[in-house]
């Protein structure tokens, strides 16, 4: 078997896990009740992981304090709030677990500090260990006194001691990574103090080591204690991240430093090092979006992992099973962690222990429905699995009464439609007017850094045809053919439309779409008249081909306009774009063009642009006209995705799976 070496056994203390992935830690927002335990939700979505074949699952983050730093109930869960019944709800949880050969371990977090994200913050002052700027707010920070770091350091001790009875395998401690509180402390740029916990890079760490001893002196020498550690920050400035590739000055933690602390931190008594690089002034390090390559802190992991004798925990866009097993062949790291892949595919370690590979469900770093879901409402989920965090709730059931149901559009709300309905006993028949599936996918997954959209397509192909689902490509009904049809139900998935500008010079004016697919040569001199999603993404693929390429957007910034949710990809993508090598225009609109160039009103002032074609990425409209046909003929009728609402991959794969679960 290829991946044998990544089923192999491996300890972290005296903890055996059965194989060598682990669920990295992902916010439990929407996972915790008033009281601080785990909820149903929280118990189903962390068992379900473990009952697919994850050997170690990681919760994600919970806070040990609630006075120095209040964290609204039931924000996340506590184990030191109520600790009867913190402890009652994760003892439910833990043997549930543990019955499939998992281990679990909580992790458990010393506070946010100046990375607290507002919606969470409330109107207690951000605390730090010194005065020194939010990381979102126009505020200042309030040091923390040496009380409340004593008290927060017994906290942890609480919270250990309760995670311990309530059948925790071990604990986490959140965080020397990222730029939370613990990680404030560590470092010097944010670190003034010039007492016992500020200084040289030992007294920094005091609050890190005091929470491992005292773990330790609670739990017991044997009782694993890991820590998320980040050997490098990638801060330029306040607020300001550096991008891959870029040269710039470490004003955070730079590499000389983090293998220091990294020796120090086990020298303390860490028991493992999960690491990963960046921070929340550099937030597409610590949470890589699609722009990030794949495995990107391998290379970080393996000076670690030189250093210490310690494991090695190892994510970061770690789905590629060949990259993981390169990662363990060439001693990077011990244990590999999947975070957002275990929430597209709770399956993930199991179907690939069983050679089904084809049969894991990409995730596409998209953020839709995890970080940018918590950043914005305060609720984990998935764009591409809409039962994530809601496994019971959102269950599919067999159908009462089989039906024959006719989808117009195989796109992807039309490819989920069909899904669904044949795993519940449907009968579900695809119609789409191209010839394969895919819809917006086949030209948003055209550049490199999309190939996961690609990949879910061709995982929609393989799904469709192990359910036996009847698919019609190279066929556009017509209403009179759909009210001919015998079917019980029909859904209308047809889609959008690109927008489309009156502008002269059609021999040279395209669409994204036709770009994308290379339906037309663009040429070297490319304007692109749209920075939403799709101009963006489209001008960082041409500059990336070696285009000259300039970007006109009406709005006074890139992505202002149904960007994506989470700040990660979108500050990442807004700063890539000239980084590139791309001319933006903002406040800018196209008014005529010439054979050889584009006119701009560049804020008032018009100027030419030198264009050997201009791309139009100026949105989608919904294209229902077919649902407006047939809505007074059709009792059993439905519209999903973009013919609906024209949104996103996460909206149109939700809509469908909603309405398919319950016909």
């Amino acid at each position: 078997m290829k991946y044998k070496k990544l089923f192999e056994t491996v300890k972290i203390r005296n903890v055996e896990l059965k194989n060598r992935y682990a669920m990295a830690p992902m916010g439990p927002l929407g996972l915790a009740d008033a009281e601080g335990g785990f909820n149903q939700r929280g118990i189903e979505y962390y068992t379900a992981r473990a009952r697919g074949g994850t050997a170690l699952i990681i919760t994600g983050v919970t806070f040990v304090d609630n006075e120095v730093e209040e964290h609204g109930m039931p924000n996340v869960p506590c184990p030191t709030h109520n600790p009867v019944h913190f402890v009652r709800t994760s003892k439910e949880m833990t043997e549930r677990i543990h019955s499939y050969d998992s281990k679990i371990f909580l992790q458990m977090s010393a506070g946010f500090g100046r990375v607290t994200i507002p919606t969470n913050l409330g109107e207690y002052p951000p605390v730090a260990p010194s005065p020194i700027p939010h990381r979102w707010l126009d505020k200042t920070c309030r040091e923390l006194t040496v009380e409340e770091i004593h008290s927060i350091v017994r906290k942890f001790g609480d919270g250990a001691f309760n995670a311990k009875r309530a059948g925790f395998d071990g604990v986490q401690i959140h965080a020397v990574h990222e730029g939370y509180l613990l990680d404030q402390f560590a470092i010097a740029f944010f670190n003034k103090r010039t007492d016992a916990y500020g200084g040289p890079l030992e007294n920094r760490l005091r609050f890190a080591r005091e929470i491992v001893e005292e773990i330790k002196q609670r739990c017991g020498e044997d009782f694993p204690v890991t820590l998320r550690f980040s050997p490098k920050s990638f801060i330029k400035d306040w607020r300001e991240g550096a991008l891959p590739g870029e040269e710039f000055e470490e004003k955070g933690r730079d590499l000389d430093e983090g293998i220091e602390a990294a020796k120090l931190l086990v020298s303390y008594g860490y028991d493992a090092l999960d690491v990963d690089v960046g921070s929340y002034d550099s937030w597409w390090w610590s949470h890589p979006p699609m722009y990030q390559k794949k495995g990107l802190y391998i290379p970080y992991a393996r000076l670690v992992k030189e250093a210490v004798d310690v494991p090695v925990l190892c994510a970061g866009r770690m789905d590629n099973p060949d990259l993981a097993l390169a990662a363990l062949e060439d001693g990077a790291c011990d244990i590999i962690s999947l975070g957002r892949p275990l929430l597209a595919d709770p399956d993930y370690v199991n179907k690939l222990r069983t050679g089904q590979v084809a049969d894991i469900r990409p995730c596409l770093s998209c953020h839709e429905g995890c970080m940018g879901r918590i950043q914005e409402y305060s609720s984990l989920g998935c764009a591409v699995n809409p039962a994530a965090c809601r496994e019971k709730e959102a269950a599919l059931t067999p159908a009462l009464k089989k039906k024959r149901v006719l989808i117009a559009g195989g796109g992807v709300a039309g490819c989920e439609a069909a899904r669904v309905l044949a795993l519940r006993g449907h009968e579900p028949v695809i119609f789409e007017k191209s010839n394969r599936l895919g819809g917006n996918l086949i030209p948003g997954g055209a550049p490199d850094f999309k190939e996961d959209d690609l990949a879910l397509v061709a995982w929609y192909e393989h799904t469709l045809e192990r359910l036996g689902v009847e698919i019609h490509l190279n066929t556009a009904l017509t209403k009179e053919e759909i009210l001919a049809a015998n079917v019980d139900a029909v859904l209308i998935a047809t889609g959008s439309n690109p927008k489309i500008l009156p502008l002269d010079g059609k021999n040279k004016v395209f669409t994204a779409e036709d770009v994308l697919l290379d339906k037309v040569d663009a040429g070297q001199h490319v304007v692109i008249v749209g920075g939403g999603l799709v101009g963006c993404e489209l001008a960082l693929n041409l500059a990336e081909k070696g285009k000259d390429v300039s970007l006109v957007e009406m709005q006074d910034k890139l992505l202002a306009v149904n960007g994506p949710l989470c700040h990660a990809n979108s500050d990442m993508l807004e700063r890539l774009v000239p980084f590139k090598g791309v001319q933006v225009y903002t406040s800018s609109k196209i008014v005529d063009t010439t054979e050889k160039t584009a006119v701009v009103d560049v804020d008032g002032e018009l100027r030419e642009i030198e264009a050997d074609s201009i791309v139009l990425a100026v949105g989608y409209s919904a294209e229902k006209s077919l649902y407006e046909d047939l809505k007074f003929e059709v009792a059993d009728l439905h519209v999903v995705g973009d013919a609906r609402k024209v949104a996103n991959i996460m909206y149109a794969i939700w809509d469908a799976y909603e309405v398919a679960a319950n016909l």
